[in-house]
């Protein structure tokens, strides 16, 4: 089994079902199954697209993400969806370090080809445009491409520690655990239909949002209007969306708007932490569960959930979803009691393959078996676990992570800049923004408007800073390390 012949075997089912909304239009079972077999004969016919091969997908949320997915895993290849709102330069690090030749966009961001190409230049490009003129291909057998659970599926590229992102291999078997660990625990059948409207690109939407409506059989409303906040409402109520996987701000505007109802059975808050307020708000509003859970891309990437029936504890992350072991470690790697708090480590069939071409940083991830999060938390006495700390320095901007050293490492690129820290600061409507300080060069002088100019060419626009704060020096301790919680402090008198 694997993630292409598992899509064939659902649509064979229900080749006439509705698989996904978008606005005003429907798209069966049949014709997204067809136009991924067509998609998939234009990648191996007309680009050379190998078993194994690497494939780009950089898109934003419109129906042709469905096929594209399923038709380079047909041909056997690895999809690398790409974070749509990645700046040239973003992108090109990504289809370097994967050895990506093919990408699979369209017209819009199609328009960078020529920049990609000038770093790439053996970087052929698919435009989803041409998907239609390519015409769909009759669905008439089970599509085989001879791929097992153990091969390579999906690489999902994570914002690094060290300043580049890194490529979480993810397995069909991974992918397909989590869908059913997913299954069970929101108990998704085929009359569900997902609400989606947080990006496809990302690790949990992929899951939740895509994988999971399309292989149970179900179906997603993908929301058009997402530059219309008015009218998401309005499509996701319209299609009788019945579960809703969404960010806390999100949450936060429903309780605050003139809505008396929605359609929901089920509420799921990621991405980052649900305010306890904002929880007991939303349900006494709408009287819908909404439950919060944890995960990460390295994991496929859902690990807990608060319990759909039963007790969900404000403020916890849940229990582990099923066929998943969660523990709390030392540095050590020793498991520790109800209560002690320690590193939140994983196993399951969800952990991720390693990271693509970084052994080290594998070895560093993955300690006998065990994922490291690199998150800190404790378990209850009722077995739900607490994050009490995340990833050093990490910031969740609009619920995506953004780690410091990326934007420091830009910014020294800058004329003029002798050092450079970043550091988030709270914002009621992102969750957090970077702040950066710098420190000038003798005889320098740093602009802020020309810095964040510099930035904006060459870091997506949510990792821009706020604000650029010039300094004499940066707070250092004893040993040099730069102290960044004195610039938390500093950033509030700024």
């Amino acid at each position: 089994m694997n993630l292409a012949s598992a899509f064939a075997a659902s649509a064979q089912k229900r080749m006439d079902k509705i698989a996904m909304y978008w606005g005003e239009s429907e798209f069966t079972y049949r014709s997204l199954f067809g136009h991924a077999l067509a998609v998939a004969r234009q990648l191996t016919g007309q680009f050379g697209v190998q078993p194994g091969d690497r494939v780009a997908l950089w898109l934003r949320n419109r129906p042709e993400f469905v096929p594209a997915l399923f038709g380079i895993l047909n041909t056997g290849a690895v999809v690398v969806p790409i974070n749509n709102f990645l700046k040239p330069d973003e992108v090109n690090y990504i289809l370097q370090d994967a050895g990506i030749n093919v990408i699979v966009s369209d017209a819009e961001l199609g328009a960078h080809f020529p920049a990609l190409s000038a770093a790439r230049p053996q970087l052929k490009l698919l435009k989803v445009e041409d998907f239609a003129a390519a015409g769909a291909t009759e669905p008439e057998r089970l599509s085989v491409n001879g791929r097992s659970e153990g091969d390579l599926a999906v690489i999902i590229y994570t914002s690094g520690t060290t300043g580049r992102p890194k490529g979480a291999m993810l397995s069909h078997g991974n992918l397909l655990h989590n869908v059913e660990s997913c299954r069970l625990i929101l108990e998704t059948v085929e009359g569900d239909r997902l609400a989606v409207l947080l990006p496809l690109f990302h690790s949990y939407m992929l899951t939740v949002g895509l994988l999971l409506p399309l292989l149970v059989g179900g179906s997603l409303v993908l929301v058009k209007s997402l530059n219309q906040p008015h009218h998401i409402l309005q499509e996701i109520c319209q299609r009788q969306a019945t579960i809703l996987p969404a960010i806390p701000q999100f949450y936060r505007t429903l309780t605050h708007a003139n809505i008396p109802a929605l359609p929901f059975r089920v509420c799921v808050s990621g991405a980052a932490p649900l305010p306890v307020q904002v929880l007991k708000d939303f349900e006494s509003k709408f009287k819908i569960p909404l439950i919060e859970g944890y995960g990460l891309s390295e994991a496929s990437p859902v690990v807990t959930k608060n319990p759909l029936r039963g007790a969900h504890k404000p403020g916890s992350i849940g229990k582990p979803v099923p066929n998943v072991e969660v523990s709390i470690q030392d540095d050590e790697g020793r498991q520790l009691d109800t209560g002690e708090i320690g590193e939140i480590c994983v196993r399951g069939g969800n952990v991720m393959l390693g990271y693509w071409n970084q052994p080290e940083e594998t070895a560093k991830a993955i300690r006998n078996g065990w994922l490291l999060t690199g998150d800190i938390g404790y378990r209850d006495a009722d077995g739900y676990y607490f994050i009490t700390d995340r990833k050093k320095d990490m910031l969740l901007v609009n619920g995506i992570n953004v780690y410091p050293r990326e934007i420091e490492e830009v910014i020294y690129q800058f004329p003029g800049v002798k050092e450079a820290a970043v550091v988030g600061v709270p914002d009621a409507r992102k969750g957090e923004q970077p702040m950066a300080f710098v420190v000038a060069t003798e005889g320098a002088t740093i602009e802020e408007k020309a810095l964040l100019q510099f930035l904006k060419g060459k870091l997506a626009d949510y990792k821009l800073p706020k604000r650029v704060v010039a300094i004499a020096a940066l707070p250092r301790n004893a040993t040099g390390k730069v102290l960044k919680t004195s610039l938390r402090e500093l950033s509030s008198k700024a």
